[in-house]
């Protein structure tokens, strides 16, 4: 292979396969994507490990891709519900899983679920960490978390989250922040425990540059972590997120500096008003790398309904250069999310991404909206029960109330505008 990773192939102007896939789904010219490959402004997580891998492109110009987070957990260590969910999750057309196992055989989980996913697949080795090495927080050593990424980054892991920006310098800025709910990234606190309790700077931080390389050896995209997110509108865009946010651009130099592909990870709970200078903050001190999103969760008071929330927030970041959507589920805040759970949580998504690619003019985006728009002018339902994000939902409740008038729904009957005014204006 002439090539170490995809950022190397593209500063060569080599077209790899999973860029030849890229160039197959999307509209955007080779040059322009190999030219934004190579400056770190198109991710291709695409690790040489993960066989059968159908690789997609996450940045600028590109459609907005949507995240889905799952994995065992000590209260619900159900490996087959979560397989199955990884098996759903690729029906729903979800561009991303992340494996977030903090129990049990982790690795078996992993592997299995590279196996059987042809999109990529994320994880976050610190709490693999945990799991994996059974000790304490502090009592893990630098050796184990790197250990944990190279196992991952074998295990065929596309991308990483690494929460190498909350150095103590993050920390001494928290500390000084007036923050309602502290650190609320797992990750983030996980760190920030073990840094408290061996008085020691951030493994990820300080040793960097160990990472890279073993990034670089696999192919793995850097998800650089949030882990000063912030958990409630009070603590949005506070000195602490920015200061990690800063440090997050400088160790994005460094990784481009070796070839190493990287994601931005980014808030979190943001007021609506806050969500586009979010954006643009990233863009601007990360250098244009792509950036990935928890949302933004809009409001703090919605539990049960947190994917609405969120789809409001990653609508509106999406529309602004967000290129990313982690979902979220009605489960958010509250338990491990089910099946049923992650359909709405993934749909949601969706139609944040879509409504993005629409406003930032994302070629061919409209399209199917215009297709939907002339089948309901023909009053054709099994084309646009055929259209619709959810063809199942959409026939479900087209059978649940059949009109006596075969051509109408039973919300208008008679009265419908659209048979009404197509007569009047066409004729027929």
């Amino acid at each position: 292979m002439s090539y170490a990773t995809q950022m190397q192939a593209a500063r060569r102007g080599l077209v790899t396969p999973q860029m030849e896939r890229v160039l197959s789904e999307e509209r955007i010219a080779r040059d322009d994507l190999l030219e934004r490959v190579a400056a770190g402004r198109i991710a291709i997580p695409a690790n040489r490990h993960h066989a059968g891998l159908k690789a997609k492109g996450i940045g600028q110009g590109l459609s907005t891709k949507i995240n889905v987070n799952l994995g065992v957990s000590e209260d619900c260590c159900n490996v087959e519900l979560e397989l199955d969910k990884v098996r759903r999750a690729i029906a729903l057309k979800a561009d991303a899983i992340m494996d977030l196992s903090t129990f049990g055989d982790t690795r078996a989980f992993r592997r299995r679920a590279v196996e059987v996913s042809p999109v990529m697949i994320g994880t976050v080795p610190v709490y693999d960490a945990v799991a994996r090495c059974g000790k304490d927080v502090p009592g893990i050593s630098v050796e184990d978390f790197f250990e944990t990424v190279r196992i991952h980054a074998e295990d065929g892991v596309d991308f990483i989250t690494i929460h190498a920006g909350l150095n103590q310098a993050s920390v001494a800025r928290l500390r000084r922040s007036p923050r309602l709910t502290h650190v609320v990234s797992r990750g983030g606190s996980l760190l920030l425990h073990w840094m408290t309790e061996n008085d020691r700077e951030n493994p990820f931080y300080e040793h960097y540059d160990r990472l890279l390389e073993i990034c670089r050896q696999n192919d793995v995209t850097i998800s650089l972590g949030d882990g000063l997110r912030p958990g409630s509108l009070h603590d949005a865009t506070d000195a602490a997120q920015i200061q990690e946010l800063i440090v997050l651009g400088e160790l994005t130099r460094r990784a481009w500096a070796a070839d190493v592909q990287v994601m931005i990870e980014g808030p979190g709970h943001v007021p609506l008003n806050e969500v586009v200078a979010n954006v643009q903050l990233e863009k601007k001190l990360c250098h244009g790398a792509p950036f990935y999103v928890l949302g933004s969760i809009v409001t703090d008071v919605a539990p049960g309904y947190d994917h609405i929330t969120s789809a409001i927030g990653g609508a509106l970041a999406g529309a602004h250069g967000a290129d990313f959507l982690c979902y979220v589920t009605p489960a958010e805040h509250l338990r491990l999310p089910d099946l049923s759970d992650m359909q709405e949580g993934i749909m949601a998504a969706r139609i944040a991404a879509h409504a993005a690619d629409i406003a930032k003019g994302i070629a061919g985006a409209i399209d199917w909206d215009n297709a939907m728009s002339h089948a309901r002018k023909e009053l054709d339902w099994p084309r646009m029960i055929a259209l619709a994000m959810d063809p199942e939902k959409a026939r479900a409740y087209r059978e649940s109330s059949r009109p006596l008038d075969e051509q109408v729904c039973t919300m208008c009957g008679d009265l419908c505008a659209v048979k009404r005014s197509r007569k009047v204006l066409e004729g027929r």
